[in-house]
């Protein structure tokens, strides 16, 4: 299997060749993360190779920076630089997987209850790490964590 980080790599060479300079901003932004990831864990002394999920965990925090600045533009009324965001992040979902729907989210809160025998909100934690340990951490971690509030009577 190919890794994450490697398609990434040539996808940026091809978006370079089709002078695609919205992708090749983006994806040179998300390898400058990746980078900064593997100094960080070479740092700690720990193997710098990243694997598929520490790459994906890296694209799903740049995809959450764009849909945060998106929303700010769009309340500073900069549609133009929402639109860009939008762009943006656009490029960054096509690596990450289809995000779960509302069933299947409910599907795996209730699993992990069953499996956790939560004692009310207090054990919201360990109902969250079964959770999204389930889908992957394809799930918007923000629907899942109200979606489990809700079920546990927070």
């Amino acid at each position: 299997m190919e890794s994450l980080q490697k398609k990434i790599g040539d996808d940026l060479t091809r978006a370079l060749k089709e002078h695609d300079e919205v992708r090749v901003s983006t994806v040179r932004l998300l390898f400058a993360s990746l980078h900064n990831r593997e100094i960080e864990k070479k740092g700690k002394g720990e193997a710098t190779t990243l694997s598929n999920d520490e790459v994906m965990e890296l694209i799903r925090r740049e995809a959450k920076k764009r849909k945060e600045a998106i929303a700010l533009y769009i309340e500073g009324r900069r549609e133009e630089l929402a639109a860009k965001e939008r762009k943006e992040l656009s490029v960054l979902e096509e690596y990450l997987p289809a995000e779960p729907g509302e069933e299947e989210i409910r599907r795996a809160i209730d699993d992990a209850i069953t499996l956790v025998h939560p004692g009310g909100v207090k054990d919201f934690g360990k109902v969250m790490g079964v959770v999204m340990k389930t889908l992957h951490g394809a799930a918007d971690t923000g629907k899942v964590a109200g979606m489990i509030k809700e079920k546990l009577g927070g």
